[in-house]
């Protein structure tokens, strides 16, 4: 099914097809419930790993830019924590993010996945939307790889309407699977327009401007939280120590040495991340050795110990030791 756009900008359109067009260049940030694969497609229009994508709800801690570099536009892509009713002051913190971010970008993407059904949780977040006045607002289907096309235009449609009933328009409607890399750069595509006429804000190789450390720590966090029982993924918090090249290597086969700290709140969880003799940390250990070093393209030494921060999510000095 091709985009169903409710406002293309012809105009636009025709500038860049003259190759007059202005360059453009901002920000953008995709919304929607947890696991409503955000940051599935910030990878998939970055076009590499660069957001933590884990089929648990509330993986995203850190607010991960990834910089989509086009002829025409530049698109930095903001991905925020999911929005939810607050249970702890961590919760309560990246609510506070979320509403920040909102304020501050050039176009806002809602996620709402093509196999699930409208929920409470999809329209609080459409009604806080609805607030904000001025920044154009895009709904994106995501996962249509999961439907047919009789349940995708049930979607489409109750989007459509659920932007009328709170009194707005949705800029544009489209579905997309990032799974698939079905529409993912007619996305870009329509993005492109809305953002402000700009020069490049950032050089041309730049994929993410965070910090590595703090990459580096989503990632070995993503792999830890891979196969865990459901009780863990709010309690996971990774922090890397610190990264320091080996010394004495010959300059053509440098080693980084990765010192990181994973935290929990329990003694009793420990069992579970490190596992029977082990084996479970030393598979989070290689497994996010190997994303580190396709990210770094350096190989990596890397020293991994759990550690038992006592209930730290409702703890406000032990949320700023941890970043939050």
């Amino acid at each position: 099914m091709g985009a169903m756009s409710v406002r293309p900008d012809t105009e636009a359109a025709a500038q860049q097809a003259a190759g007059t067009a202005p360059h453009r260049a901002g920000f953008a940030c995709f919304v929607g419930r947890p696991n409503a694969g955000k940051s599935t497609l910030t990878n998939a229009l970055v076009g590499q790993k660069v957001a933590i994508t884990s089929n648990r709800p509330q993986t995203t801690r850190h607010t991960v830019r990834g910089i989509v570099h086009r002829d025409d536009a530049q698109l930095i892509l903001v991905d925020t924590p999911g929005l939810h009713k607050p249970r702890t002051l961590l919760g309560e913190r990246l609510n506070d993010v979320v509403r920040t971010t909102w304020a501050e970008v050039d176009v806002i993407g809602f996620c709402l996945p093509a196999d699930q059904k409208l929920g409470p949780g999809d329209k609080y977040i459409v009604k806080e939307l609805a607030g904000i006045k001025k920044t154009p607002k895009i709904a994106i289907i995501t996962k249509t790889d999961l439907v047919d096309s009789k349940q995708l235009a049930e979607q489409l449609l109750a989007v459509s309407r659920l932007g009328e009933e709170l009194g707005f328009e949705w800029a544009e409607i489209i579905p997309v699977s990032a799974v698939k890399d079905t529409q993912v750069d007619l996305l870009g595509d329509l993005i492109a327009p809305l953002l402000p006429e700009s020069p490049p804000l950032y050089p041309e190789g730049d994929l993410t401007d965070e910090p590595e450390m703090v990459m580096v720590a989503e990632l070995i966090r993503e792999a830890a939280l891979e196969g865990v029982r459901d009780e863990l993924p709010h309690s996971i918090a990774v922090v890397v120590e610190e990264m320091l090249p080996r010394e004495g290597r010959p300059a053509d086969k440098p080693l980084l040495d990765i010192h990181a700290n994973v935290y929990i709140e329990r003694p009793s969880q420990k069992g579970i991340i490190i596992g029977p003799k082990g084996k479970r940390l030393k598979d989070v250990g290689t497994k996010s050795r190997k994303h580190i070093e396709a990210l770094l393209g350096t190989p990596v030494f890397l020293d991994l110990h759990v550690k038992v921060a006592k209930d730290w999510q409702r703890d406000p000095k032990q949320l700023r030791k941890l970043g939050f």
